[in-house]
């Protein structure tokens, strides 16, 4: 190997390449739209492994997934992106590339990143929140990831919407089954059915945002209702884990409005009404995940 790293992180709209120089410099990145089906993603995530190698050198790869690979059996579970599940995503990689592969859920790849060099360098313990079209997360103590023995932790997203107003309850159906998980409410589909719900209005989340910078009232309330479930949502972590810093990922980090107001909205739903946690936008922005999967070697 030259020293190189490369990243690939699977999203639920977009999965992204990125190549790491042996200083760690980003040499290149790109985007492409997610496929909708197995063999096309693996047929994806190889094509920009040699391209991204073609151009800058051989390289380690290391994989970021919006879901678990079980240890035991190699299969990915609960991921948002359903035609992964079941599926021996790892061996199916390696053997296309012939090369070993690692790969690592999306939110422990987004909190490794975050606290190497990112929003949560330097803090004991991280919490990174990934937001957009799911709702994952990634704990990482003294800048390693966490998974725990049954490879769920960070599933902060398939926990229910906590104290929930009188119209939140029993709350939408969630992609894992259950009604009233917190990515439901607050994962960009969410937002964007919230926003029909209360209007009639079937529009995309930036437009939503674009619309609330304009002054749209409807749109403002939207943002307003999302940005109270993100608070209670997060007090729940800080009142379990009590957190140096959260930091926050993924395409709705962008929301520049809602870090000014989040610090005083989870402070009031956590036990004694007080709370130290910094709250930060990833340093790296929504391609943090993408590093850190680069990082996993």
């Amino acid at each position: 190997m030259s020293g190189g790293r490369i990243g690939i992180d699977i999203g639920g709209t977009k999965i992204e390449g990125l190549f790491l120089d042996g200083a760690g410099r980003e040499m290149e990145r790109r985007r492409l739209a997610t496929p909708t089906a197995y063999e096309p993603t693996i047929a994806l995530v190889a094509t920009l492994v040699r391209e991204l190698e073609a151009r800058h050198g051989a390289a380690t790869v290391g994989v970021g997934l919006p879901g678990t690979i079980v240890p035991a059996t190699g299969l990915v579970r609960n991921a948002n992106r359903e035609w992964l599940n079941g599926m021996p995503f790892r061996r199916d990689v390696e053997e296309t590339l012939n090369r070993e592969v690692r790969c690592a859920n999306d939110g422990y790849c987004c909190a490794a990143s975050e606290a190497r060099d990112g929003a949560g360098a330097g803090a004991r313990m991280v919490f990174a929140a990934v937001i957009g079209t799911g709702c994952g997360a990634g704990l990482a103590i003294e800048g390693h990831p966490w998974a725990g023995p049954s490879g769920v932790c960070g599933e902060w997203g398939h926990n229910a919407l906590p104290w929930p107003e009188p119209d939140e309850y029993p709350g939408p159906w969630c992609m894992c089954g259950k009604r009233g998980c917190i990515e439901s409410w607050i994962a960009g589909p969410g937002l964007v059915d919230d926003h029909r719900r209360q209007t009639g209005q079937a529009i995309p989340g930036p437009e939503i945002v674009r619309r609330c910078a304009g002054g749209d009232d409807q749109a403002a309330r939207t943002l307003r209702r999302w940005e109270s479930r993100l608070a209670r949502s997060l007090a729940t972590v800080v009142n379990l884990l009590d957190p140096d810093v959260v930091v926050i990922g993924g395409g709705l980090s962008n929301l520049d409005s809602m870090y000014a107001r989040l610090p005083a909205a989870v402070a009031g739903h956590v036990f004694g009404g007080e709370c130290a946690t910094r709250f930060r936008r990833a340093a790296h922005g929504d391609a943090s995940g993408v590093r850190g999967a680069a990082f996993l070697w």
